[in-house]
């Protein structure tokens, strides 16, 4: 069969995509927009490296388990396309260091090659051979001992191949980059840079179309995926290639990607099972912003996510109708919610209702800033879990501590989307967690 990037077939790829898969170099490295397609083709690249006769073993580190499977997904279907027969399973990886078996999605062709899908976890390949894939590598958690773990994996005819958005300055990915860019590329990298302007210049919103059945111009396009960013950084960082520079961050990715776990949000029926303190931050909305109630579990030291709900343009009897329902949870032992504005009628009639367990909070710059700290507190030292999700994300990592002329400290970084609301309300819950009153203490 004719593979589908020859001139004879349809064109599966898009140029950028295109060169990706026809570039042989040992090692290669594409700084990307969000969304592009640099998985789809790379996943067929890692169907032919395997499935051709004499093929090696893939070995692709993606950064959680959700990720793995969807790339396996990706290459069972090229090899359904190209009918080359494959045998999709589930398989244990011994690692030779720690002992411990990492699972792992993989993919068997009749060349008796593999393609292994693993979320990060770097032992797993030590003393193995192949191809290496490091998929969204600038998000992984460790990423100087994967890279230090998947260079030797090549060492016997191998490739190396590293797809990835920035996720700040400070990350081994950027480094590389700026060694290539600016120091004269010494590990001789092939460099490629899909920025989103260049892939729609390439055919990005003709290739949605088709598979949407949208009818969006190039322009209209790109307009809304700026419009629906929070803020410049997260447009110039997941969508133009350039790294935030993490000097200015209040709260930096480190702490982030600390923090950030993969089971952690549960539904409402989830929660009235809970067997946990449960603790609730509500910032109210003013004028178009989101109105955002945040709810954590405690578990010994650490509060786990569990519910967000994000409000907009919603009446006031609604917003109350949700407040109340999440305060009467047989599990919810504190709230702490925003009074500033229109949120003072919402904290006041709650506090009648539901007593001691309501603290209504006003915001004046001295409490922004004891609320601000606190959080970052909390995740400087880890006594809390997020979920991965990028609106939450972008929001937490917007707020800029800023000097006035006067000499006093004020926050910002307000978007679009979001007055930080849910940074305020995630910040409100931890407060609430940190500071109970004598009553709560007895009720516990």
């Amino acid at each position: 069969m004719t593979p589908p990037d020859s001139p004879a077939r349809p064109p599966y790829f898009l140029p950028y995509q295109l060169r990706w898969r026809q570039d042989p170099s040992r090692l290669r490295i594409c700084q990307k927009a969000r969304q592009v397609g640099l998985s789809w083709v790379d996943s067929y690249d890692s169907v032919i490296k395997a499935g051709v006769r004499g093929g090696r073993d893939v070995w692709v580190m993606s950064r959680d388990e959700l990720q793995a499977r969807q790339y396996i997904r990706y290459c069972k279907r090229w090899a359904r396309l190209l009918d080359w027969a494959a045998a999709e399973h589930g398989q244990l990886v011994l690692s030779p260091r720690s002992g411990r078996a990492t699972q792992t999605q993989a993919l068997t062709f009749a060349s008796g090659a593999t393609i292994y899908a693993l979320s990060s976890n770097p032992d797993a390949i030590v003393g193995k051979t192949g191809h290496v894939k490091l998929d969204e590598f600038a998000l992984h958690r460790d990423q100087r001992t994967l890279y230090a773990v998947a260079k030797p994996v090549i060492q016997w005819g191998g490739t190396l191949s590293i797809i990835s958005t920035h996720r700040g300055v400070g990350t081994v990915f950027n480094q590389l980059i700026t060694d290539i860019q600016q120091h004269g590329n010494p590990m001789g990298w092939s460099l490629h840079t899909v920025p989103i302007q260049a892939a729609v210049e390439q055919g990005l919103v003709e290739a949605i179309n088709a598979a949407t059945g949208a009818r969006d111009s190039r322009e209209a396009w790109l307009a809304r995926q700026r419009a629906e960013c929070i803020d410049e950084e997260q447009w110039l960082q997941e969508y133009c290639c350039v790294p935030a520079d993490e000097s200015a961050a209040f709260i930096t990715y480190d702490m982030l990607d600390a923090c950030e776990e993969e089971d952690c949000l549960r539904d409402f029926a989830a929660l009235q099972s809970a067997t946990g303190r449960l603790y609730l931050g509500v910032d109210v909305a003013r004028k178009h912003d989101l109105c955002v109630l945040d709810v954590g579990e405690k578990i010994g030291d650490v509060v786990w996510d569990r519910l967000r709900l994000e409000l907009s343009g919603r009446s006031f009897s609604e917003l109350e109708f949700e407040l109340r329902r999440l305060l009467a949870l047989p599990r919810l032992h504190r709230a702490c919610i925003d009074a500033t504005g229109l949120g003072l009628q919402l904290a006041e009639q709650a506090r009648e209702r539901f007593g001691w367990k309501v603290e209504p909070v006003t915001f004046t710059p001295q409490v922004k800033e004891e609320l601000a700290f606190g959080l970052r507190t909390d995740f400087e030292t880890r006594r809390l879990r997020i979920p991965r999700d990028e609106r939450l994300r972008a929001d937490l990592r917007s707020l800029r501590k800023e000097v006035t002329a006067t000499g006093h400290f004020r926050f910002a970084g307000e978007g679009p989307d979001s007055h930080c609301d849910r940074f305020w309300a995630k910040a409100l819950r931890q407060h609430a967690v940190r500071h109970q009153p004598r009553a709560a203490a007895r009720a516990g």
